[in-house]
Order: C-alpha cells, then structure tokens, then sequence
C-alpha cells in the first residue's frame, strides 16, 4: 500500500535512508551524506504532504512528488514547460528489499497520479555515479537533458531526466 507519510513515520523512514546511504556507500556511491536527506527534510515534506511510504507491514521505501520545481532545475532545458510537471525526490528502498520492484511499484504509481492528474511530465534527478539509477529510469522512458550540482552531497554531477506523458 502507498500512502502519504505522517509525523509517526519519521523514525522509519530516517532508518531506511541511513541504511541506504550506508549501502550505497559500500557500492561506491557516494550520493547521500549526513547534508542529505536529513529528517529536518522529511519533516517539512510531511508538512507539505509531499512524502508517501509504501508499506507492507513497515515502512519499505519512500517517494517525494512535488509540483515546485528546484532552483537548481531552472537551466535546464526540459522537454515541457515549466508550468504543469510533477517532480519526484528522494525514491529509494530499504537495501532489504532491492530488486525486487519496490521502486518499480514507486515509480508505477507516481507516473499513474501524475497521469490522472493531467501533468505534461515527469521530472527527476539522480547521482551521475548510480549507473543503476540511469538504467531503471531509460528503461521506463525517460530521457536525460543535463547535469545539475549538489555540492554539499557530491562534486560529481546529478543528471536530469524527464518523461513526457
């Protein structure tokens, strides 16, 4: 079941994203840090209604949608305009669980809310160096238009992707 996160779901999905920082870490990439995400991140998401957990008995991954594009986004050149896109943050999935299509079900649904609520696109980011990210993502149509910068998490680039719908 996918639902919108609340304030008691902090402590899980906190955990879920330290064990996936730690994780990917271990695999050599360096995407999240103690700088991002913090729960101080989670928290306002809530308080925006922006977060939502799938849970099946627990809390076992996490996806942010969002109507407000980042400043970070501004120079890219997106494929639509600016207007009428639904970005998503912050997906990931409890290491205990990846592979078998948790994000896959994240990312279903988020295409199918953005769908029903007549967006022109899907809009993203992710890590240059999570060559796993690239793949799940031009597997599912999306196209990649450019490099944005986090610094605080990485000196490597993040790519931006867009799915038209």
């Amino acid at each position: 079941m996918i639902r919108k996160a609340t304030p008691s779901d902090l402590d899980a999905i906190h955990k879920l994203t330290q064990a996936c920082a730690k994780a990917m870490i271990a695999k050599g990439i360096y995407q999240w840090n103690e700088h991002y995400p913090t729960r101080s991140r989670f928290e306002k998401d809530i308080e925006l209604e922006e977060l939502y957990v799938l849970e099946e008995g627990h809390v076992k991954g996490i996806i942010v949608l969002t109507e407000l594009m980042d400043d970070e986004y501004i120079p890219i050149q997106w494929l639509t305009e600016n207007e009428n896109s639904l970005y998503v943050h912050r997906l990931a999935v409890h290491p205990d669980y990846w592979g078998n299509g948790y994000a896959q079900q994240l990312m279903n649904w988020a295409e199918t809310q953005a769908k029903e609520k007549k967006y022109a696109s899907v809009r993203l980011d992710t890590f240059s160096q999570n060559k796993r990210n690239h793949k799940f993502y031009e597997i599912r149509g999306y196209q990649r238009l450019g490099n944005i910068f986090f610094p605080k998490q990485s000196e490597h680039p993040f790519y931006c992707y867009e799915l038209v719908l």
